[in-house]
């Protein structure tokens, strides 16, 4: 594969590769991990998970901006992912912590570090081909091959990981794949000298004054006090939250930087760059749709979508706790009634978020039929005999305790209902891990904790059966769902760039506009799909197939391979040389853009049916793709002009 290439390619390509897993990693289990009051996670309401979510992916995506232009100017391209690599694994390393801190910190990091990754890695593979150089293409297909192969196994491994062992080693395990691909890099750090940038600074590039002065600060400024202000404009209970508030506001000296700028530019230069503004607005777009995979379309696959597929290997599928039972179909068994014990909200949380302190472990322990059996002690306690027993269900719903002091608790009651928060001090440190224990027709049964109303939930239906005592059901991960995108990014470009080399050799060539219009088409088909899963759901009120999401995502990937690369490519061919770099930069903050709109569709999700939820969705890709069928003949002469 390699052979007839460079030898920068192949480190480069394994670097990517890894960065790519531990990326795409985080975001499929972000908002599950966030909002996860079952397993061990953060246990924060799914708004609140949607909205860090959006922010992350908002300035994951923006950073490159900056990143790109700090390895022109100070660092050079090599250096620029060393440091960028290495803040990659430190956050996911402090994500995977104790502890709110370490979260946002982590979150923080690994923004930073991709701003300083993913522009400059893709500079390098380019630099390793001479101008005109026919295998130029072909290096750049085995690239984002790399990419895809990391995106595709990303999910694959943390299932596994998060089911059998924990959350933290699913962070641990990404960290630990990013160290690799930094190893590689530093492995070969002489071969890729060649195809590095010696920082400088050149007459063509735009000033740092400029773009601080009119992009960065005004948008800082105006997205800090949008934020604080929101709770002083807005009546509770608004929709669009305060990050979302914040962050748009913030975006309007960039949006309109950006339409500003061809109106400032030489003549020879404004069609190039006018003609540029409908792409952004097509890839925000379709960003904003096709990221909802870490969004709504995964608490769509975690609440909606019937998991049980028989088929598919152990290794991805995880016991089923309460919460799936609410809405699954009368036929699917439940667990016995004995193994889920009603209690408060505070106990609830605390169990299920796995921060439990000693005096509510000891709570839990004197309930009537139920014993705590230690798993692991931090000192020297003798463990009881009958740890030598534990299986997976015991270890999976087993907890850690903690001192009193390193749990804090928050209650909170919003009309007339109660919830909880509970967090644990950073860096606190678990004394023993226990699991619950009642004896149900002779087998020792680990107890699911939960409030009586949810407990109720599980058992509303009728006439359902009952799953054998220590029995579970075992279901797919919803994370797991994501990974067809790049599976079938791997599948279907062949097949893409077949149809449209076809089309040429006919003479009836799909020009690159009418490529973006039928990407925005496919994405509005893509929702269509999920609007009709909608209607189903809702007829029939009850869990449905989980191939809805693969039709979908199959759908969509079409239209990713019509619109993304379509996009980045007019980016290169229709700025000017000079300004390649501050478009590319565009393009980015249009992603970005369309990123936390994803967060925000999260957010908004429950509060539409699904059917309404995914037709605003068809609706916002159709008025996107009329537009772009209006711009149609301006974009083609533009492109015939600039010989494009």
């Amino acid at each position: 594969m390699f052979s007839k290439h460079p030898k920068g390619l192949a480190p480069l390509f394994f670097t990517e590769m890894w960065e790519r897993l531990a990326f795409y990693l985080l975001v499929g289990i972000l908002v599950v991990y966030a909002s996860d009051a079952e397993r061990g996670g953060l246990g924060l309401t799914r708004d609140e998970a949607n909205a860090i979510y959006g922010t992350y992916m908002a300035f994951v995506y923006f950073t490159p901006f900056l990143g790109g232009m700090i390895a022109d100017r100070l660092l050079g391209y090599r250096k620029a992912i060393l440091i960028g690599g290495v803040l990659f694994a430190i956050g996911l390393f402090l994500i995977g912590l104790p502890g709110m801190t370490y979260f946002y910190v982590g979150l923080t990091l690994l923004c930073l570090g991709n701003g300083l990754f993913k522009p400059n890695i893709s500079a390098m593979v380019g630099n390793l081909y001479e101008k005109g150089d026919p295998n130029r293409d072909t290096g750049f297909n085995i690239f984002y091959m790399g990419i895809n192969v990391g995106a595709a196994v990303a999910n694959l491994v943390a299932a596994p990981i998060r089911n059998q062992i924990s959350w933290s080693w699913t962070f641990w395990a990404a960290s630990i794949g990013i160290c690799i691909g930094v190893v590689i890099l530093l492995a070969n750090w002489k071969v890729l000298e060649r195809a590095d940038r010696r920082p400088e600074r050149t007459p063509d590039d735009t000033p740092a004054s400029e773009i601080f002065g009119r992009i960065l600060v005004p948008a800082a400024v105006l997205g800090i006090s949008g934020y604080f202000l929101h709770g002083s404009i807005f009546p509770a209970g608004f929709p669009v939250s305060a990050s979302v508030f914040g962050f748009l506001l913030g975006m309007l000296p960039v949006i309109w930087f950006f339409v500003r700028l061809p109106s400032r530019a030489p003549a020879t230069e404004r069609a190039g760059l006018a003609a540029l503004l409908p792409v952004f607005v097509a890839g925000g777009t379709f960003f904003m749709v096709l990221h909802l995979n870490g969004s709504a379309l995964t608490v769509w696959a975690d609440e909606k979508s019937n998991r049980e597929v028989a088929w598919v290997p152990e290794i991805w599928r995880q016991d089923a706790l309460p919460a799936y039972f609410g809405n699954a179909e009368n036929s699917v068994p439940r667990p016995r009634e004995e193994s889920l014990e009603p209690v408060d909200e505070v106990l609830e949380k605390a169990f299920g978020t796995k921060n439990l302190d000693e005096t509510r472990a000891a709570a839990l322990a004197a309930m009537p039929g139920i014993r705590a059996v230690a798993l692991w002690q931090a000192d020297a306690t003798p463990l009881p005999a009958e740890a030598a027993e534990a299986n997976d269900a015991w270890r999976q719903l087993s907890s850690p305790v903690y001192r009193d002091a390193d749990v804090k608790i928050v209650v909170t009651e919003q009309d007339g209902t109660k919830s909880a928060k509970v967090s644990l001090a950073d860096g606190a440190r678990p004394l023993r891990r226990v699991v619950f224990l009642r004896d149900i027709e002779g087998h020792a049964t680990p107890v699911f904790f939960l409030t009586p109303a949810k407990r109720d939930k599980v058992y509303a239906a009728a006439g359902t059966a009952r799953l054998p005592a220590g029995e579970f059901l075992r279901v797919v991960n919803p994370e797991v769902y994501q990974s067809w995108n790049p599976i079938f990014v791997i599948l279907f470009t062949p097949l893409v760039v077949a149809f449209f080399g076809m089309r040429m050799r006919k003479g009836r060539g799909i020009t690159t506009p009418r490529k973006l219009v039928y990407g925005m088409l496919l994405t509005m088909a893509a929702m269509g799909v999920m609007a009709i899963a909608g209607f189903a759901y809702e007829a029939a009120g009850t869990k449905v197939s989980g191939l809805w999401l693969v039709m979908a995502y199959a759908v969509i990937t079409v239209g990713e391979l019509c619109l993304s690369p379509m996009g980045l490519s007019l980016v290169t061919k229709l700025s000017p040389k000079r300004l390649v770099g501050l478009m590319m930069g565009g393009w980015f903050c249009a992603t970005a853009f369309g990123n936390k709109l994803s967060g925000f569709l999260g957010e908004i999700q429950n509060d539409l049916s699904p059917s309404t939820f995914f037709l605003v969705l068809v609706g916002a890709a159709l008025v996107v793709a009329g537009f772009l069928y209006t711009q149609l003949g301006k974009l083609e002469k533009t492109m015939a002009d600039y010989k494009a």
